[in-house]
């Protein structure tokens, strides 16, 4: 059955119950899409050393060249603009703008960045800059990473460089992209950069992740008077496969700590979870004093991720938390593996408001990775990434409705794009990138509804305000 959002009353309907102001707009980030990686002085990050690795990445790729957008980002910007978007999301690539760390400057790399910014004001859209999405310099990793305490007093010193340049030009600073994801996929999972499997190096990296964020944020707030300040983290809601078994809803719950309240708690709270604490028994960190005072500093901002829920059985015997992930029969799964599942996204923002009193939410990241076909005509028909935005659009408007301080929702992603460790297979993107002919961008059937909605948003938010 068709969406009632597809139709030119339900797509005008939707777009009435976004406020004047609201952001609608797409994330990038920089290792995914810039390419160029040997330019203007760059320096080498951990994910160029890791997609060296052979076996590393599913199809063999890098980001060499990506979507070639540190050339084509003019271009870019303009079909951000033709979109109708207000918001664009992208991060710095930290080894181009010290490709050592720390230490001298590259102006080429920061120029860029500047001229990125400056370019989106020029056309009306508010530039979400995260600092840190995963491009760790590779002198760093090599003395150690999110190993050691000092790479977090080197990223409170990249904050200061990007921030005293960049300033108040920047709506929303981002201090981190999902530390969780980048500790525990790639210091225990292996699956990312630096391709560990050690449980007390990812936690380790988790706390030394978040120290960084509460390291930066005075740096940032040196540098600014009215820029958004905050983080972005990944959430989900942990559902047990069985809820009339005490073993499942036990597992879920062990989830629902090391994925979100290990993460949550520290900066809202002033402290990490006692039973997450417990369970990670002699993985658990050293925390030094001071450590949860500067994590804990206000933010004005949440950034988040959400794609699905996580549905689980527990494992006797496995190490914590005890689970695996399970599928329900009859739903829709992306390409990723992930659940179309809108209703995850309306709890995490109900409890996020009600138990964590975030004075700001956006989402920076919420999309479905599909299996994308270029037809003869030259057309993209995406009917089940559709559906995900719809489903989720409509959760943001009821969320804000009842009260939720949202202020943005941000298409992961753009354009498709260098997926990590899975390489260029799957496709995020609203606009599908023809890499084999020229890098041409060309609009999804659900990124010209995502287009329209945008457009009907600012027009009766401007009516409204």
């Amino acid at each position: 059955m068709p969406s009632p959002f597809e139709t030119d009353a339900g797509l005008l309907a939707l777009a009435a119950r976004f406020p004047a102001g609201f952001h609608l707009g797409a994330s990038t980030s920089a290792f995914q899409i810039e390419g160029a990686t040997r330019a203007d002085g760059r320096g080498r990050s951990w994910w160029d050393d890791f997609c060296d690795q052979p076996g590393r990445i599913a199809d063999g790729s890098n980001g060499d060249v990506a979507c070639d957008h540190y050339r084509r980002w003019r271009e870019d910007l303009d079909l951000i603009a033709s979109l109708g978007h207000n918001a664009y999301r992208f991060s710095v690539a930290w080894p181009r703008v010290l490709p050592q760390g720390r230490g001298a400057v590259n102006s080429a790399g920061l120029d860029h960045y500047e001229r990125l910014v400056d370019g989106l004001l020029e056309r009306g859209i508010a530039p979400y800059l995260t600092l840190y999405h995963w491009d760790l310099p590779s002198p760093l990793a090599k003395a150690g990473g999110w190993q050691v305490r000092d790479t977090a007093s080197a990223f409170a010193e990249f904050a200061d460089v990007v921030a005293r340049r960049l300033g108040d030009r920047v709506h929303s600073y981002a201090t981190l992209n999902e530390p969780r994801c980048a500790a525990f996929v790639g210091h225990l999972e292996g699956r990312h950069a630096p391709g560990w499997q050690d449980g007390a190096a990812a936690v380790r990296a988790a706390h030394h992740l978040l120290l960084a964020h509460g390291l930066a944020m005075p740096a940032l707030r040196a540098n600014t008077r009215q820029a958004r300040c905050g983080i972005v983290l990944d959430v989900k809601p942990y559902d047990p496969a069985d809820p009339n078994s005490a073993a499942d809803v036990a597992a879920a719950h062990a989830g629902d700590g090391v994925f979100n309240r290990w993460f949550l708690d520290p900066i809202f709270r002033g402290h990490y979870p006692q039973d997450v604490w417990d369970g990670f028994g002699s993985w658990a960190p050293e925390v030094h004093a001071g450590d949860m005072a500067a994590i804990a500093a206000p933010i004005d901002t949440l950034g988040i991720n959400y794609y699905t829920r996580a549905v689980v059985s527990a494992v006797p015997g496995e190490v914590y938390p005890g689970l695996v992930e399970v599928r329900v029969p009859g739903q829709h799964y992306s390409h990723m593996g992930w659940e179309d599942h809108p209703d995850g996204l309306r709890r995490m923002l109900r409890r996020l408001h009600e138990d964590y009193r975030v004075p700001d939410l956006f989402i920076a990241e919420n999309g479905a990775a599909e299996p994308d076909v270029l037809s003869p005509e030259g057309r993209v028909d995406d009917p089940a990434r559709l559906r995900y935005l719809q489903g989720h659009l409509a959760v943001v408007a009821e969320a804000i409705e009842a009260g939720v301080p949202l202020s943005a929702h941000l298409v992961w992603s753009l354009m498709d794009n260098f997926e990590w460790g899975r390489g260029y297979v799957p496709r995020f993107g609203l606009l599908y990138v023809d890499y084999a002919n020229g890098q041409r961008r060309i609009l999804k059937r659900s990124g010209a509804w995502h287009s329209a909605l945008a457009k009907a948003a600012l027009t009766g938010g401007a009516a409204r305000s």
